[in-house]
């Protein structure tokens, strides 16, 4: 099931394991605005977790959804995150 968001712009951290997708996705949102939506895309199956938690103790910031899928017979995880400030 695939949701849509007005996606801001998109983050390829395919490939790179803890901290490094949320390092470089709270590099990212720095450089956003307010209600601007952040897609993360990784490979690394511990983001899931890592960003949700990431995004629940920062302000400033909504983790709207999260989702599973796959590419190139690869497990791929796509996390959307809203600037809220």
């Amino acid at each position: 099931m695939s949701t849509e968001y007005d996606v801001t712009e998109t983050l390829d951290v395919k490939g790179l394991s803890c901290p490094m997708p949320v390092v470089q996705t709270k590099q990212a949102v720095d450089e956003l605005d307010a209600d601007d939506v952040l897609e993360v895309v990784a490979t690394d199956s511990g983001s899931v977790s890592d960003l949700s938690g990431w995004a629940d103790s920062t302000a400033g910031v909504e983790l709207l959804g999260q989702e599973e899928g796959e590419a190139g017979g690869e497990a791929v995880y796509r996390h959307y995150v809203r600037v809220t400030e």
